[in-house]
């Protein structure tokens, strides 16, 4: 029986499914992987480059239909599904523009004849999310196939048809057969493929529970791992802000893709002098924000990816109110088929309730009132996350000094959270390890290799 299927989160209903894959056949494509990399690392840059430039033609060309996957996936409204894909092309071309400058010889410093070349490793395994079913899987594979690297590739359970139309774009745009295999597994499976002396890493981007069962196995292989996990990340606005300018980020930064992103705004600290006046303006607005279809190109808003999802984020929810959160703008499932929740405003959380401490992932958002600068840090630092954080404040030297004191790997100053080609994407603290985009991308998993003479 799989567990690969597309249930649409809008209606409920299981619209395709897809086969596992037999050990035989996982067996089959790491010989194949294997094979390819051997021919696939020789190939010369700039033919690794056009290829990638033709994946980004692929994406733009295809932008539309992929959008409308995703949302029948997982309930991305489509013109986000849309702003997805275009980042996603301007990943493959900044790899494909830049990967030959990253990957150029270093001289050592106060030596003589010794270089350090970058070289590809081998067949990676990289096991993606549903969140963004092709965003996560381009920053992971983007830099690996410029490397040279191989790559076999999990994707979530619940994506299977973004997973093959992304087997399809490449092979479209020239990769040869075996550099790229999709596989739909078990977990059990992939504890195999890891053990396998020809896999020299893995990614992951997920739970901190799956990052840490993976990161368990590799290590007995001594095989290298970058992990993206969760995060809470700190939404801080000071009290010299552009407060409309503030309350607008922070609810595109809260409320994008349903809350689901592991770098949303999912607690918002106000400095005291502008408390009252930012939770007004953003009571307005999650008032007013209602899920709709996610294939309508004006909806915002759509289900949660999941009933699985949504009954998380709602026992979550119904905990923090019962535990004595103030409920500003009561949210919770709605009574329709499909994985629809009503957004939420909360206030009042402390530390003795469980909220305070876990990652809401959903149309959750969570205000915190700071007495002061000092006040937002301590509340900033006071989670065992530490992914990314947003400052927004007039005064960018003020800012700066408060981002030198938060314990995250991202720090935006007056913007909603986001991400782009060219910056390292990655956490510390139980957020993982690693970094994923811009020149760093393409570090992770290279051999430094050295030669002297």
């Amino acid at each position: 029986m799989t567990h690969y299927q597309v249930t649409n989160p809008a209606t409920g209903e299981i619209e395709e499914q897809y086969e596992n894959h037999s050990d035989q056949e996982v067996h089959d494509f790491i010989t194949e992987s294997h094979d390819a990399y051997q021919v696939w690392r020789k190939i010369d840059v700039k033919t690794r480059a056009q290829i990638l430039n033709k994946i980004a033609d692929l994406y733009d060309e295809q932008r539309e239909t992929l959008a409308k996957i995703m949302a029948c996936e997982m309930g991305k409204p489509v013109a986000q599904g849309e702003g997805e894909l275009e980042l996603v092309s301007e990943i493959f071309r900044y790899y494909a523009k830049y990967g030959e400058q990253f990957l150029e010889t270093a001289e050592l410093p106060n030596t003589q004849n010794a270089v350090v070349k970058k070289e590809s490793i081998g067949v990676l395994l990289g096991i993606m999310p549903w969140n963004y079913p092709h965003y996560q899987v381009a920053r992971f594979i983007a830099p690996n196939l410029m490397l040279g690297n191989a790559i076999i590739l999990k994707h979530a359970p619940s994506c299977p048809k973004s997973a093959t139309a992304i087997v399809s774009i490449l092979a479209q745009a020239g990769l040869p057969k075996g550099v790229y295999n999709n596989i739909f597994v078990t977990n059990d499976q992939v504890k195999t493929i890891i053990n396998d002396k020809r896999i020299q890493g893995v990614s992951l981007t997920g739970s901190e529970r799956a990052g840490a069962a993976v990161a368990q196995v590799a290590g007995a292989a001594l095989k290298k791992v970058v992990l993206e996990l969760g995060g809470s990340d700190p939404f801080i606005v000071l009290a010299d802000a552009d407060i409309d300018q503030a309350v607008e980020c922070a609810f595109i930064g809260r409320f994008g893709n349903a809350g689901q992103a592991c770098n949303a705004a999912k607690r918002i600290i106000l400095q005291a002098a502008i408390y009252d006046e930012f939770v007004e303006k953003l009571t307005h607005r999650v008032e007013a924000l209602e899920p709709t279809n996610p294939l309508d190109k004006d909806t915002f808003l759509g289900p949660l990816s999941s009933n699985q999802a949504l009954e998380t984020i709602q026992a979550q929810y119904d905990n923090a109110v019962k535990q004595g959160a103030t409920v500003l703008v009561a949210g919770g499932q709605i009574s329709k088929s499909g994985a629809w929740f009503k957004p939420s405003l909360l206030a009042d959380i402390t530390p003795d309730m469980q909220a305070y401490h876990d990652e809401l992932f959903g149309p959750v958002a969570v205000v915190y009132k700071a007495a002061d600068v000092e006040d937002a840090i301590r509340l900033a630092n006071d989670t065992s996350f530490g992914l990314g954080a947003c400052i927004h404040t007039q005064n960018l030297a003020r800012g700066q000094v408060v981002a030198e004191q938060l314990e995250v790997g991202m720090v935006a100053f007056n913007q909603a959270p986001g991400t782009a080609a060219e910056h390292p994407f990655g956490g510390v603290k139980r957020s993982g390890f690693g970094r994923e985009l811009g020149p760093y991308g393409m570090s992770e998993f290279v051999n430094f290799k050295l030669y002297s003479k």
